[in-house]
């Protein structure tokens, strides 16, 4: 039966790797001073009355450190995406020239620079947040093993330092990207 305890700390790792990749996706899309296809490619547009990605609707060049360009794949989605960009919270006024969109973004303000920060720790907390959950719930499933005898108690903690071993290392892997981002938005 240990074999089924070892499935439950295995698949909440793999959860856990789930959680960091979101949480390192969701600091992708954080704006710093350069332009980045990651700013943008989940933006939602209403494409023929569906709900589309604009990685999907377009192709994405970065000519200058702060100029991003979006090439749609049918010119006949200019108007949706520049509305898509327009009600995004970028706060960028998407300039349009026939057959693409032109985003510029202004230098960071010290002020701004420290918000995004703050929203950065948050998304990082929140990753946190969702791993000490799985940890929670597998440990929950690991307890309720050994009440059924599936497993004795010196499994029980052996699983569970497995657990948290797995837990530590995606907090500090959170944490790494957490501190790589803090830097790179508080760079002049």
């Amino acid at each position: 039966m240990s074999e089924f305890a070892e499935e439950i700390v295995s698949d909440a790792a793999e959860r856990m790797d789930r959680a960091v990749e979101h949480a390192q996706g969701l600091f992708g899309s954080v704006r710093t001073g350069r332009a980045t296809p990651a700013l943008v490619e989940k933006l939602r547009v209403d494409y023929y009355g569906a709900e589309v990605p604009l990685q999907q609707l377009a192709g994405f060049n970065v000519p200058e450190a702060r100029v991003l360009m979006i090439q749609p794949y049918d010119v006949a989605s200019l108007p949706a995406i520049e509305k898509a960009v327009q009600a995004s919270d970028l706060g960028i006024n998407p300039g349009n020239d026939g057959d693409k969109i032109r985003l510029v973004f202004p230098p960071l303000t010290e002020e701004r620079r420290r918000d995004l920060v703050k929203v950065v720790r948050k998304q990082a907390e929140d990753g946190k947040i969702a791993i000490r959950n799985l940890r929670r719930s597998a440990r929950q499933d690991l307890e309720a093993m050994e009440k059924d005898k599936e497993i004795s108690s010196d499994e029980l903690d052996r699983f569970e330092k497995e657990l948290d071993r797995h837990t530590q290392a995606r907090v500090e892997s959170i944490d790494a990207a957490l501190k790589a981002k803090e830097a790179e938005l508080l760079e002049v």
